[in-house]
Formats: C-alpha cells, sequence, structure tokens
C-alpha cells in the first residue's frame, strides 16, 4: 500500500477529522504521506521537534517515557484508527514522549505546517481539532482517576471497558468478545501496576463470571464488568 487514500468515509474515521468538510478532506489527502515503519522502529523520541503527526493505519506504536532509572512507563498504544503527535504540532512543543512501533505499521504523516495552514483557514476545522482535544484531555483525566481512586480489579474491569467501547461505541451489548492486542505486560505499564498482579486481577475477573477466555478471545459480561468497575453505584 503506497497511495494515499482519498476517501472522506476513510479520513473521517479518524475522530480528529469527523466533522471536516469535503474540501478540508480532500486537502488533508494532498498534504498526508505514505509511511511505514518495521517493528521495533523508533519514530520519534521525547525532546524531538514536533513537525507532524501521524494517523495510523496498521499495526502498533507505542507511547511511553523512560525513568531515568531506565523503567519504561506506557502511556498508550496506537492501532488503525488512531492519531498520535498532533500536541506538538498544535503547540508548538517538543515531543512530549517517545512513539515506537511495536510491529511492523503503516500510517500517513501530516506536516506541521500545512496541517495549520488547514485550521487556521478553516474554522469548522479549527472548531472540530478542539473538541477532539477536549475529548482526549477527559479521557487523560479518567485514566488519572482510574490509577488512583480504584483497587487493581476495579482498573482492569475499566480497562476492558474502555476498550470494549473503542470497538462497539458508548452503547455497549449485554455481551461483547474481546481480543487483545496487548500483553499483560503491556496493560500493567498503562494501570500502573506489575504483571503478576495484573494477571491475578484477570483471573479474579474472570472467577468473578466477568469474563471468560478461550482461544485467544475474552468473552465479556458488561453489567458484571460496570458492577466491578463502579462499585459504588451496587
Amino acid at each position: 500500500m503506497n497511495e494515499i487514500n482519498r476517501s472522506p468515509t476513510f479520513w473521517r474515521s479518524f475522530p480528529i477529522f469527523e466533522e471536516f468538510d469535503k474540501d478540508a478532506i480532500a486537502e488533508l489527502a494532498d498534504i498526508a504521506t505514505y509511511r511505514k515503519w518495521p517493528a521495533g522502529t523508533v519514530i520519534f523520541q521525547r525532546g524531538d521537534e514536533g513537525n507532524y503527526m501521524i494517523v495510523v493505519i496498521s499495526g502498533r506504536i507505542k507511547l511511553s517515557l523512560i525513568t531515568p532509572q531506565g523503567r519504561e512507563l506506557m502511556l498508550r498504544q496506537h492501532e488503525a484508527g488512531a492519531i498520535f503527535g498532533e500536541m506538538a504540532v498544535l503547540d508548538g512543543q517538543t515531543r512530549s514522549a517517545d512513539a515506537t512501533a511495536m510491529t511492523a505499521s503503516e500510517g500517513y504523516v501530516i506536516g506541521k505546517k500545512a496541517f495549520l495552514d488547514i485550521v487556521t483557514n478553516r474554522p469548522e476545522a479549527a472548531e472540530a481539532v478542539i473538541r477532539f482535544l477536549c475529548a482526549q484531555l477527559r479521557d487523560t483525566t479518567e485514566r488519572l482517576e482510574t490509577i488512583a481512586l480504584y483497587d487493581l480489579n476495579a482498573r482492569v474491569a475499566r480497562f476492558f471497558l474502555a476498550t470494549l467501547r473503542q470497538i462497539h461505541g458508548n452503547e455497549l451489548p449485554e455481551s461483547a468478545n474481546l481480543r487483545l492486542t496487548m500483553s499483560q505486560t503491556d496493560i500493567a505499564g498503562v494501570l500502573g501496576a506489575s504483571r503478576p498482579k495484573v494477571n491475578r486481577a484477570i483471573q479474579w475477573l474472570e472467577e468473578s463470571g466477568a469474563i471468560k477466555r478461550s482461544d485467544g478471545i475474552i468473552a465479556c459480561k458488561v453489567g458484571r464488568l460496570h458492577s466491578i468497575a463502579d462499585p459504588e453505584e451496587d
């Protein structure tokens, strides 16, 4: 795959662009550059100049921080349909984290100046970007709340529910299947816990009837997960 996808439906599948009109989408396609990154590629590092952002069309890319002691803190993992690097593009600051391809990945690179020209000249595009950034901030607030206020069983339940919402939207069915692409070590990094503790929490969720694992598929009972994720609501 090395041609630019010009379908409005494709570009609007990325939340930051979903309210862009047809002309803005056409401009996006004009400024996008196709790229691919082999597994293990460091795409950018914390402190680098933020002169482009990336939309992911395949693979898996992690954003992480390395502490002075050499410990890695995973912030997010991005797969097809995600966008990252937009913060440095929009605020003019340097990169706030490292980005590394965990698997062979593909995406489109969108340059800073060309994208800012679109946003500056199209008020409706600027409003869409603002709404996207507000949604990102709300998501970050929820993640911090989860780590600070909930025990690990609840945190893992909330993680499963958040992942299900990425697939099914906010209105979840009573039961839904989930195939995780993240390892337990990766989940532990996101939730601020150790892998053994995350493993025990997943086992506890299974014993409590909230999930059932089989051949890499996690069958989720959404109501039970909700009751564990927010026990005060019982």
